[in-house]
C-alpha cells in the first residue's frame, strides 16, 4: 500500500456509509523546524473516523501517532492540508474552539482538590453554575464507575481510579471527540488489561467518537473498531482490527502489528520453493512429531526445536528449518496442547495450510508505454 508518494487510504476504505465523518483529515502535513534542519512528521495523512467509533493510532516511537493526535485536537497546526471535524474546517482554530477534549498518559490531577473539584475544573472556569457543574459532574463519575469517590483526593486512588477521574474530567464537557494519548501506559500490565475492558464498555455507553494513540499493538487490537498503522509519518494501513493483522497491507504491518515469520529471497524459496516476500503468523503453524502425517493442503517443513518459551496460556517455540542456514521459524500453541515431548534438540516436522501464507511481494509498477 505504501508508495514513493504519500498513501492515501481513504481510496483503501469501504463506504462504510454516507454519514459525515466525526474527524476527516485530507492531504495533511507537518514539518517542524527550517529550511536547514526540518523534519516530517506527518506526510499526507488521509483518513477518516465515523461518528461514535473507538479509532486507534497505532505505531512505533516516532512514527508521528502523537503529532497526528495534536493535529486534530489544535495543540498543533499542519504545514499543509485540512482537518475536518463533523464536516466543518476548523483547520485554524485552537483547542478551545474544537469540540474535543484530550486525556493524557500522565493524568494531571490537582492533588489539592476532591475527585469532584477536579471533574468540575473545567465547567467552573468555563463559568458553569456550581448546582449544574455539580449535577454534570456526578453523572460523568458514574459514567466510570466511581459514584461516591467525589469527595476522595487522587493520592487516595488507585491508578485505575486515577484514569478514570481523569476520563470522567474530560467527558464532563460532552465534547463529540475524546483524544487520548497512550491513557494506559503508567499503568501495570494486569491493572491495563482490566482498564482496556472498562475503556471499551464506557466508550459503548457515552457513544461519542474515541481515538487512542498507543503503541502497544495488543492494545490497539483490543480495543478499537478500526486502526490506522503509521510508520515514519505515513499511513501505512487503515482498517477494521481483524483486516489488518490477518490481512496485512505490507511487510512493516505484519511485523509490527502482532508477530509474524517473514520469509523473503531465498528464505522464501528454501520454505515456499518460490522468491518474494510472504508471511505466517505463528498460531498457523502446527508442530508435529515425524510419525503425524501432514494434513492435505499444507505445507511443511522439517525443524530442530531451538528454544521452548512457556508464556501461561500459550508456549512459543523456535526451530531451525532443516537445510536452512539460520532460518528459524516460530510457532505459537496453546500451552494445553503443547506435548511436554517437545524440548531443545527435538525434531519436529513444522506445518501450515497453503491459505496461512500472506503475500507481501511489493507490486512493481507498470512500465510506461
Amino acid at each position: 500500500m505504501r508508495s514513493g508518494t504519500a498513501v492515501s487510504a481513504r481510496g483503501a476504505q469501504p463506504d462504510r456509509h454516507a454519514a459525515v465523518p466525526q474527524i476527516e483529515l485530507i492531504g495533511v502535513r507537518k514539518e517542524f523546524g527550517d529550511s536547514r534542519n526540518r523534519t516530517v512528521a506527518v506526510e499526507g495523512a488521509d483518513l477518516s473516523v465515523d461518528d461514535g467509533e473507538l479509532f486507534a493510532i497505532l505505531g512505533p516511537s516516532g512514527s508521528g501517532k502523537t503529532t497526528l493526535l495534536r493535529l486534530i485536537a489544535g495543540f498543533e497546526q499542519p504545514t499543509a492540508g485540512t482537518v475536518k471535524l463533523g464536516g466543518r474546517d476548523v483547520t485554524a482554530l485552537p483547542p478551545a474552539k474544537r469540540d474535543t477534549n484530550t486525556v493524557f498518559q500522565q493524568y494531571a490531577l490537582f492533588p489539592h482538590m476532591s475527585v469532584a473539584q477536579n471533574v468540575e475544573y473545567g465547567l467552573r472556569v468555563g463559568g458553569v453554575g456550581k448546582a449544574e457543574r455539580q449535577r454534570r459532574a456526578a453523572e460523568a463519575l458514574e459514567m466510570v464507575r466511581l459514584t461516591g469517590y467525589g469527595a476522595r483526593k487522587p493520592a487516595e486512588l488507585s491508578g485505575g481510579q486515577q484514569q478514570r477521574v481523569a476520563l470522567a474530567r474530560a467527558l464532563v464537557g460532552r465534547p463529540r471527540v475524546l483524544l487520548l494519548d497512550e491513557p494506559l501506559g503508567a499503568l501495570d500490565l494486569k491493572l491495563r488489561e482490566q482498564m482496556q475492558v472498562e475503556l471499551k464498555a464506557i466508550q459503548r455507553e457515552v457513544g461519542i467518537t474515541f481515538v487512542i494513540v498507543t503503541h502497544d499493538q495488543d492494545e490497539a487490537l483490543t480495543l478499537c473498531d478500526r486502526l490506522v498503522v503509521l510508520n515514519d509519518g505515513r499511513i501505512e494501513q487503515i482498517g477494521p482490527a481483524r483486516e489488518v493483522y490477518e490481512n496485512p497491507a505490507n511487510r512493516f504491518v505484519a511485523d509490527f502489528v502482532g508477530t509474524s515469520n517473514v520469509l523473503d529471497g531465498e528464505s522464501a524459496e528454501a520454505v515456499l520453493g518460490r522468491r518474494g516476500t510472504f508471511a505466517i503468523r505463528p498460531e498457523r503453524i502446527a508442530v508435529l512429531d515425524g510419525a503425524t502425517p501432514v494434513p492435505a493442503g499444507h505445507r511443511s517443513v522439517s525443524a530442530e526445536v531451538a528454544e521452548v518459551v512457556y508464556a501461561g496460556p500459550i508456549t512459543r517455540i523456535a526451530a531451525a528449518v532443516t537445510g536452512a542456514d539460520g532460518l528459524r521459524l516460530t510457532a505459537t500453541l496453546l500451552s494445553a496442547e503443547a506435548s511436554t515431548a517437545i524440548a531443545h534438540g527435538t525434531r519436529v516436522v513444522l506445518a501450515w495450510p497453503d491459505t496461512a501464507v500472506l503475500d507481501l511481494t511489493p507490486v512493481q509498477p507498470k512500465e510506461s508505454q
